[in-house]
């Protein structure tokens, strides 16, 4: 065994060993020496380089696998039975080395992947509460830690800054080097380095759930699942090596020439279309790596490249989701105590929309909470809470479904839970609806036990990229864009108008986004679905592609199928791009090796190829699908 390892850590020793002995034996042929010297040398040579090949073919028979390194070794031991001492020198070499470039190509592709493995943090800075600090492991740091970090350090855990602002280098994150300010409240995350300030972030995350260590966790994943190409390939080898083998007896036998047979093993070694998928499926997944795109391996790549319809969510994904509150009517004398109210029961959320509100009331000293009861989140449609004995109630309009005007009963959306509650509006609260609605705004109302006391309307901003993104898109060959939103029609459609989008539904729950999905699907459609939130999760999962912004909740990061580290469209449009360029690398590469295995095959059968030569094309061959792999590697969308 212990041989074996080490037979196999100097292959590449071998090698050049290899070929310096055919260098060194043509040289004295050249020069006039001995036929004798000359066959020696080339006979050391193929012993040499034979035993590392030898050894994989009888690995590969103890697992019970006919491999393509025992098709070499059977040609290179015929050959010397022969007396062909040159041609088992040659193809010894070109087989090796064929394998050491190979070797190099993969290395080269998972730079990005081991780059960021040596970036990640060791060490953190542990806050203690009389001000001191001690060096601890980062797996040492509990969440709401304090750890204070200092300029030229890096980030060792996902939290909030608490204290001190500082820019900061996000690269490892987000692919982007442009530096970041962070001040009080912003996010940070592990990996990320302090250029030039100090920080002191409460931990969120740790160890192993940071950020940073699911980017380094998930890279590592997708290089590990396969493509349908590579599996195919797979299945392929299993059935052809044994194919011809047969061949190369049966030709044996009936032709009686001994040498046709084995140069029949030699040329119809699949080399080139063993490795060429494999290695343009991770060359692709190391660019998306290095540009804040993590694909979650190979059978998504293909996926990627076949979808037809993208259907987006919106607050997060289409909009820059730091929404504000842009609109704010009372129904009540007491502004102050409802605002307190409300905010109480928002802290409890992370939706945009409840951060938004507290954001605004924090603006105006609204800091004198009272203290919630009980709470209960009803998916797609709001929360009730229990605050000092009253029950309060905040949502959207269709919350707050009926309403009496004139003596006639109004229905707003989906009578859910204010019609339980019996919950009527206004002719003036309806008219103030539709008015926030109309200019764009997310309406969220409150009601305290049976009236409602507080209208809000939350606007939010498009992304600055989202229209020329969607725009590439469809140039690229993406048919349908569709946007599935939570909101109201009002808000839908300025949303839909601003990006570019025809086909937009809104006031969805959760499920009924789902059943779009399988609509599309059911009419033949490839689907992806791009969303960020909790709520996006069942979406994401159905469809043929999930797609996360890597600012989203952890579920959906988890539940997707790619991940846009950087949260933008532009990297939507480089993830579409790019695994399309991986697939059309992949079958090119496919279509080499198949086409360079039957066109030596007909050559050797119309004698215009040999042994030598045609191992040499063979390799030539090789060569070229790693080539064509490696231009991946550079991969940039103009």
């Amino acid at each position: 065994m212990k041989f074996q390892r080490w037979l196999q850590s100097v292959k590449n020793q071998i090698a050049l060993t290899v070929g310096g002995l055919i260098a060194v034996a043509y040289g004295w042929y050249w020069l006039g020496g001995a036929v004798i010297v000359m066959q020696g040398l080339l006979l050391v040579a193929s012993m040499v380089g034979v035993a590392p090949i030898l050894m994989q073919a009888y690995q590969a028979l103890k697992v019970k696998v006919v491999s393509i390194d025992l098709l070499v070794t059977i040609a290179v031991l015929g050959a010397l039975i022969i007396g062909e001492f040159n041609e088992s020198a040659i193809v010894t070499f070109l087989f090796l080395f064929g394998s050491y470039l190979e070797q190099r190509t993969l290395k080269k592709t998972r730079e990005s992947i081991r780059a960021l493995s040596e970036m990640a943090p060791q060490t953190a800075q542990v806050l203690a509460a009389d001000g001191t600090t001690t060096t601890v492991g980062v797996d040492d740091v509990e969440i709401d830690d304090q750890v204070l970090v200092k300029t030229g350090a890096q980030v060792p855990v996902d939290g909030q800054v608490v204290q001190g602002s500082a820019y900061v280098n996000e690269a490892s994150i987000t692919g982007e080097a442009q530096l970041v300010k962070k001040i009080v409240g912003d996010a940070v995350y592990s990996g990320a380095i302090v250029d030039n300030g100090t920080l002191t972030v409460t931990a969120t995350q740790v160890g192993d759930d940071t950020t940073f260590a699911q980017i380094i966790e998930l890279v590592e994943e997708a290089q590990d699942s396969k493509s349908p190409a590579e599996k195919f390939i797979d299945r392929f080898a299993t059935y052809y090596t044994p194919a011809v083998l047969v061949l190369a007896l049966a030709i044996g036998l009936i032709t009686r020439d001994f040498k046709l047979a084995i140069t029949i093993l030699v040329l119809g070694c699949p080399g080139a279309l063993v490795i060429g998928a494999p290695v343009s499926i991770v060359a692709g997944i190391g660019n998306g790596a290095k540009h804040g795109v993590l694909i979650k391996g190979g059978e998504v790549v293909n996926a990627m490249a076949g979808i037809d319809t993208m259907v987006f969510d919106k607050t997060g994904t289409l909009t820059k989701g730091d929404t504000a509150v842009a609109h704010v009517q009372f129904y009540t004398a007491a502004e102050q105590a409802t605002l307190a109210v409300t905010t109480a029961v928002e802290a409890q959320s992370d939706h945009p929309l409840a951060t938004a509100i507290v954001q605004y009331a924090r603006e105006r000293g609204v800091t004198d909470l009272p203290t919630i009861e009980r709470i209960e989140t009803l998916k797609g449609l709001g929360v009730q809470a229990e605050v000092a004995g009253q029950t309060i109630r905040i949502g959207r309009a269709k919350m707050m479904t009926e309403a009496e005007v004139a003596g006639q009963t109004i229905r707003i959306g989906r009578a859910k839970m204010m019609t339980e509650a019996g919950i009527r509006l206004t002719g003036a609260q309806i008219a103030a609806i539709t008015a926030s609605q109309t200019a764009g705004q997310s309406t969220v109302l409150v009601a305290v036990d049976q009236q409602v006391v507080l209208l809000i309307g939350i606007a939010d901003t498009v992304k600055p990229e989202a229209k020329a993104a969607l725009t590439r898109l469809k140039k690229a060959g993406v048919k349908h864009l569709v946007m599935l939103t939570g909101d109201n029609d009002q808000t839908a459609a300025a949303i839909a108008k601003a990006v570019g989008i025809t086909e937009y539904h809104a006031n969805l729950l959760p499920a009924e986004k789902v059943e779009f999905i399988k609509t599309y699907q059911a009419s033949g459609q490839k689907v992806a679905f791009i969303g960020d939130g909790i709520n996006d999760s069942p979406s994401l999962a159905l469809a043929d592609i999930g797609i996360a912004m890597g600012s989203g909740t952890d579920v959906a990061i988890e539940t997707s199928d790619i991940v846009l580290m950087q949260s933008t469209l532009s990297e939507l449009v480089y993830a579409d791009y790019l695994t399309k360029a991986t697939a059309r690398n992949t079958v090119q590469n496919i279509v080499i090796a198949v086409g360079t295995v039957g066109l030596l095959l007909l050559g050797l059968m119309l004698g215009w190829v040999q042994m030598a030569s045609g191992m040499f094309v063979h390799e030539i061959s090789i060569l070229v699908v790693i080539f064509n792999a490696m231009r991946l590697i550079r991969f940039k969308v103009r």
